[in-house]
């Protein structure tokens, strides 16, 4: 598998935006995706969930897709496959957001290379790959991934 980075800078530019859709947000609260929807919330974010199996994600009326969202949101971050992010990220350009995180945390996640490439050549703001709960402060558990990663150096560096 490829291998693919980010700077902290567009981390941080990612988190300071405060409307995000969540794609593929789980309706089942004990699944991670809806604790990090829940982490989301819980920091303030106005978060929007898209599943197009759900109307609702408990409590919150989820959409089928990015482009049915209104009033639309300043970023997205797919928790999907890497097929199903190859889909989505047209339609995000077509909805005309800029900024798109795919979330992984092992594996390929929801990184696709072909969605990369895609949001590359479209000038799309991209977070290939890292989970967002490393990069919230007093993030618990969290911490500790982020550290090992520093030590070892992988964590993003600002640019």
């Amino acid at each position: 598998m490829a291998t693919y980075s980010s700077s902290l800078n567009v981390i941080r530019d990612f988190l300071a935006q405060k409307r995000i859709a969540i794609v593929g947000v789980s309706r089942n609260p004990k699944d991670f995706s809806a604790s990090l929807f829940r982490e989301f919330v819980k920091r303030g974010y106005d978060v929007v969930p898209v599943n197009p199996k759900a109307e609702e994600v408990p409590g919150w009326r989820a959409f089928a897709h990015v482009t049915d969202i209104q009033p639309a949101v300043d970023a997205v971050l797919l928790m999907t496959s890497p097929e199903v992010t190859e889909t989505v990220v047209p339609e995000c350009v077509k909805a005309g957001i800029r900024r798109i995180w795919m979330y992984r945390a092992g594996g390929s996640g929801a990184v696709s290379p072909k969605a990369v490439e895609f949001c590359q050549q479209n000038g799309i703001q991209l977070i290939p790959g890292e989970c967002p709960f490393m990069f919230f402060p007093h993030n618990g558990f969290h911490s500790v991934h982020g550290f090992v990663r520093k030590i070892t150096g992988s964590f993003p560096k600002a640019a």
